[in-house]
This record gives C-alpha cells, sequence and structure tokens, in this order.
C-alpha cells in the first residue's frame, strides 16, 4: 500500500485546501494537488493526495471513498504509478526504397 491518492469525481469548485482539509480527518496530509486544464486553469476534477503513513492511507480510502462532496460522490483510491507518455508520432510507413 502506498501513501499517495488518487481522489477523482471532484466538483470543480473543491480546492487544494479544502482537499487537505477533508483528508486531514484521517491523518496527516502531506500534499494535496488538484489536476487543472494548462491553458485554461479549470480544475479537472480529480486530484492527488498524499498522507503521511500508508496506516493513514488506507484509512482515507476506507472512510472517505464513496461519501460526497459537494453533491458529488467521490472516489479514493491508491494512485497508480505515472506511465511513460509516448513520444509525438511517427512519420509515414512507406518502407526501405532500394
Amino acid at each position: 500500500m502506498g501513501r499517495k491518492l488518487y481522489v477523482g469525481n471532484l466538483p470543480y469548485s473543491v480546492t487544494e485546501e479544502s482537499l487537505r482539509e477533508t483528508f486531514s480527518q484521517c491523518g496527516t496530509v502531506d500534499s494535496a494537488n488538484m489536476i487543472t486544464d494548462r491553458d485554461t486553469g479549470q480544475s479537472k476534477g480529480f486530484g492527488f493526495v498524499e498522507m503521511s503513513s500508508d496506516s493513514e492511507a488506507q484509512k482515507a480510502i476506507q472512510e472517505l471513498n464513496g461519501t460526497t462532496m459537494e453533491n458529488r460522490q467521490i472516489k479514493v483510491n491508491e494512485a497508480k504509478p505515472r506511465q511513460p507518455r509516448g513520444g509525438g508520432g511517427g512519420g509515414g510507413g512507406g518502407g526501405n526504397r532500394w
């Protein structure tokens, strides 16, 4: 079990501070990050919270997953490691020209 949690289906009005406040009910919050659109700054409706211990992270999952924030049922689970993004697209084929 890791200490970093994925929090999904968040209302767009939720701030990092309100996320930190909610999760602090389950223990010490090391960090809380809302993911926002690069261009508009608008929340994308999900974020990540890092708890100070595995047991606090587990408690947060058990106590907060499925609860409601501003009329939306949030999802809380262990964050998966970030997958590397593929490089840009390749050019067309055509094969070797001998």
